[in-house]
């Protein structure tokens, strides 16, 4: 069995521009052509438009001699921001999705060896949002007379809005967005987190039915006077892979598969032996834990969130901006401690450019930086070939239908 390491990193939403299908995918009535996540953070950062808690030219040093800036021009064309363009150290190239859609499991499934066959189910932007025998069922699933919200609808703006109304009817807030996505809010104390859970666990096969990709447990704490906060105990309850995946195909030579994040909803825990979840920074010190501990052969698959879920979709540049220093600070000495024979793959699985109109997922390109495996470009490559490379570095024999550029 081989010793080699592998980590894949999902830096989630940090699109690099260029998708040449971005013309077939919309932010309201506005194609995604020429939207660009990172590019577009990186020039307001060197224009000094991103000055809410952060100042100056965007400061990402590690990714950045990993390829970053290389990968941002190789995908876009873009001519580099200040702050980016260091000489690259790693291997680095950009990766083009073929999935019929922008959103979470079409990206991290393609990513890991299996795009998707089908196009989702997405809910009409209009209210009530969902088919009545739909809300009905929901009700009836939740024991309560109805369904508040029906809608799309943000978040965090939801909650605030019918927070009340929750607490004191005990109606479930049911709510969607441009993704296809089922999503349920519910107060902890005053539902129940462990009913919340139940509730979307049983309503999951029946979106699941219409080609709804997720149902999501939203849970928020709380009140009328001090305000409601969403917590840390969302649970994505997401469709199958329609066949097995990079987990599954390192899980069944017998090798160890850990999932940092949301990955083990993503994948509705096929191929995942364990699973740990917190914010970003948490998150980070389980994966720097993982790199000091992981066995050999083993995979290590993670996903840091925030990127997106705070930051693209609420279209705040400063926050992003905020957000990618911060990682790209804790990631350095990470780094540093890959052994021999590790590879660390740093991607993303879409784009949510915080400069677009909407407030959806854009159809973008994404990095490919690869840690541990030499210097040098790759090139453009398929969301395959990560999954194709990553098999050929752990010496599994299924590698699916991409090509290995190892």
């Amino acid at each position: 069995m081989s010793r080699n390491r592998a980590f894949l990193v999902v830096m989630d939403s940090l699109g690099i521009g260029g998708a040449p299908d971005a013309a077939r995918f919309f932010n309201g009535s506005r194609p995604d052509t020429g939207a660009n996540t990172l590019g577009h953070i990186a020039e307001s950062c060197a224009a000094g438009r991103a000055e809410q808690g952060r100042s100056g030219p965007l400061h990402v040093p590690n990714l950045d001699r990993l390829g970053l800036g290389a990968a941002l021009e190789l995908a876009s064309s873009m001519r580099l921001p200040q702050g980016l363009g260091a000489n690259p150290r790693g291997l680095w190239g950009a990766a083009t999705e073929q999935s019929n859609g922008k959103d979470t499991p079409s990206g991290h499934w393609e990513l890991a060896g299996v795009p998707v066959p089908w196009d989702w189910h997405y809910f009409p932007d209009i209210k009530p949002a969902f088919p009545p025998d739909l809300s009905n069922r929901i009700a009836q699933l939740a024991g309560t007379g109805g369904i508040l919200g029906d809608c799309h609808a943000s978040g965090t703006e939801i909650i605030a809005h019918l927070g009340a109304a929750h607490i004191e009817t005990g109606w479930p807030i049911c709510y969607t967005s441009a993704d296809s996505v089922f999503q349920i809010a519910a107060h902890e104390d005053s539902f129940g987190l462990d009913r919340l859970l139940e509730l979307c666990k049983r309503a999951a096969p029946i979106l699941h039915k219409m080609r709804v990709g997720r149902v999501i447990a939203r849970p928020f704490t709380g009140g009328i006077e001090t305000g409601f906060t969403r917590t840390v105990n969302r649970h994505d309850y997401a469709i199958a892979p329609p066949s097995p995946t990079l987990c599954d195909w390192a899980q069944t030579a017998g090798r160890k598969v850990h999932a940092v994040g949301k990955i083990g909803d993503i994948f509705s825990m096929r191929g995942i032996d364990d699973v740990v979840k917190g914010d970003d920074a948490t998150l980070m010190r389980h994966l720097a834990r993982l790199v000091d501990t992981a066995e050999p052969g083993s995979l290590t698959f993670a996903n840091f969130v925030e990127f997106d879920s705070l930051y693209g979709h609420r279209r705040d540049v400063s926050g992003y901006a905020s957000a990618i220093e911060r990682f790209d600070e804790a990631l350095g000495p990470v780094l540093v401690r890959l052994r021999p024979g590790d590879m660390m793959v740093l991607t993303a699985d879409h784009g949510n450019d915080p400069t677009w109109s909407g407030t959806d997922h854009t159809r973008e390109r994404v990095p490919v930086l690869v840690a541990g495996q030499g210097q040098g470009a790759l090139g453009h490559v398929a969301f395959v070939d990560l999954a194709a490379s990553i098999a050929a570095h752990l010496g599994l024999v299924e590698r699916g239908t991409g090509r290995s550029f190892l």
